[in-house]
């Protein structure tokens, strides 16, 4: 469970220590000169719901502790007025709670929703205290589904997945929680929010990109960062790693992939003009697993010596799936990243990541005790392409026209790590792609969408595990002041584990070293097209 918790944290938007926007640009002045009276406002329910209670209570601030079992802590929250509305949509069963927390005194006239992470919609309280204390009035939603390991929501009593609350989770839940909070603000404040925006990170990442596609009017911007899109596809995917090991029968220790991954580092580092360690387009790192056939490593005091067979799978994993015929599935396990996520090993044997274990079984199989060890390559095959079929219109959130949402005067901006291990930069990379296809130039895109790729950074990693980027105040500088970000400033970790600062390039530009300057500073780089590599 340890390592369960640990890897869930690097995918939580706004958990402890993990994906907090501070919104460091110039606040807007403080809209609310007295506090306002913390009462149930009267609410009009969203089309297609019903409102079953409205409360409202005052809370203190001070420390807010998260709930479930990522929990986390924000301290310094000022007082704020914390509405929570329950809908229901009528013959579904189905009780999503809404909370809106404001600040009592100070709000900067802001509006922010939060999104979730795994299988958890929204929020478990850090984030929003932590909007709170930058000034913002905070919406999140549960979806009615609960927390980001709880799946007893997904099969029904016939053994059916329960349509309602999958579509709770994939989408409706979300905008109805945009059309509840801002109602709650001008409830509660007595007048709107002067601009209204979105945050998440993974699940919550996905879910921005879900509002861009399907509800344009919504936000004001979107700060969707390492976004679960492609949903339906990746979910597989990411168990490719344990069906590699399970199919070829052999489980590389952790010292050992650990060997593979410091390898591949050291051999690309010098991509970007520089050993600087740090590798700046891990897409372009072609190491060869081969290459370390024969090396030997000390795993816990014991001697082992890379196999052929270890550096076979090692070799699957980074490809990615392909189908019995060869035919290429989806991106794997990028070049540096960890490969201990996807294909961690226990007492000699696969221990599959939960997320998509649980898709496999509950989704595809509809049987939670089904054996994951027991799926061959074509079984694999059939898998990808049934959830593609069952459930691409439902979660896949890929459909790259986003022409509503650039007419809206909508922004977008994605940060994500290129050493994801969770969600292969490649997907959104290629999301990306299809939009500028979509809209007909680069340019059309970057008026109103841009993506950022981080060196070494892992999943949700600029949070503040791997380093950090303030991308809501580089989203607020662009919705409310018409600033276009060339360049995200971002503070990353090295491959040493020095810390070290970088200007990441608006995507497809890559940083390339000026040939003079300090390596650990962002002045020695500068952005070009890769072509120039």
């Amino acid at each position: 469970m340890k390592r369960v918790l640990t890897v869930l944290a690097a995918g939580v938007p706004l958990a402890a220590a993990v994906y907090l926007p501070t919104a460091s640009a110039q606040p807007q002045p403080a809209s609310v000169t007295t506090p306002p009276a913390c009462t149930a406002p009267a609410l009009k329910a969203p089309a297609g719901t019903e409102v079953e209670s409205v409360r409202a209570v005052r809370q203190a601030g001070g420390t807010i502790h998260g709930t479930g079992i990522l929990g986390g802590d924000v301290s310094g929250v000022p007082a704020f007025c914390q509405v929570t509305v329950t809908l229901t949509h009528p013959g579904d069963g189905d009780h999503a709670k809404v909370q809106t927390w404001l600040p009592l005194e100070r709000w900067n006239g802001r509006f922010q929703a939060i999104g979730g992470s795994a299988y958890g919609a929204g929020d478990n309280g850090v984030g929003l205290g932590t909007a709170v204390k930058n000034g913002y009035a905070a919406t999140t939603t549960d979806a009615g589904v609960g927390d980001v390991l709880d799946t007893g929501w997904v099969l029904d009593g016939g053994g059916k997945v329960n349509t309602a609350l999958l579509k709770n989770f994939a989408s409706r839940s979300q905008h109805e929680a945009a059309v509840v909070g801002k109602a709650v603000v001008d409830g509660v404040y007595g007048k709107r929010a002067a601009y209204s925006y979105f945050t998440g990170c993974s699940t919550g990442g996905r879910e921005g990109y879900m509002e861009a596609q399907r509800y344009p009017d919504d936000y004001d911007g979107i700060l969707a960062d390492a976004p679960a899109i492609n949903w339906d596809e990746f979910e597989v995917a990411t168990l490719w790693p344990q069906v590699v090991m399970n199919n070829e029968k052999t489980y590389p220790t952790t010292c050992e992939l650990n060997a593979f991954t410091d390898a591949a580092v050291k051999a690309c580092d010098k991509l970007d003009g520089v050993q600087d360690a740090l590798v700046d387009d891990a897409s372009r790192c072609d190491y060869d697993p081969r290459r370390l056939i024969g090396t030997k490593v000390v795993c816990e005091g014991e001697e082992r010596t890379i196999t052929a067979a270890d550096a076979a799978v090692v070799r699957k994993i980074w490809d990615g799936p392909r189908t019995t015929s060869g035919k290429k599935l989806w991106a794997g396990v990028p070049v540096g990243a960890d490969l201990t996520g996807l294909a961690a090993t226990e007492d000699g044997k696969g221990a599959p990541f939960p997320v998509p274990a649980l898709w496999v079984q509950l989704f595809l199989e509809k049987d939670p005790s089904f054996d994951l060890t027991k799926i061959t390559y074509s079984d694999f095959t059939q898998l990808f392409r049934q959830s593609q079929a069952e459930y691409d219109k439902v979660i896949g959130t890929d459909d790259p026209d986003l022409s509503d949402f650039r007419r809206s005067g909508g922004k977008l901006i994605t940060w994500q790590g290129d050493t994801d291990e969770y969600i292969p930069a490649q997907g959104t990379v290629r999301y990306r792609d299809q939009v500028v296809r979509k809209l007909g130039s680069a340019q059309k895109t970057d008026d109103f969408y841009r993506l950022f790729l981080a060196p070494n950074t892992s999943h949700c990693g600029l949070d503040g595990q791997d380093g950090s980027a303030d991308g809501l105040a580089a989203l607020t500088d662009w919705v409310e002041h018409g600033k276009a970000p060339r360049t995200l400033p971002a503070t990353l970790v090295d491959t040493n584990g020095e810390t070290v600062t970088r200007d990441l390039c608006a995507y497809p530009q890559v940083l390339r070293y000026k040939g003079h300057g300090d390596t650990s500073l962002a002045a020695g780089f500068h952005c070009v097209s890769p072509s120039r590599h």
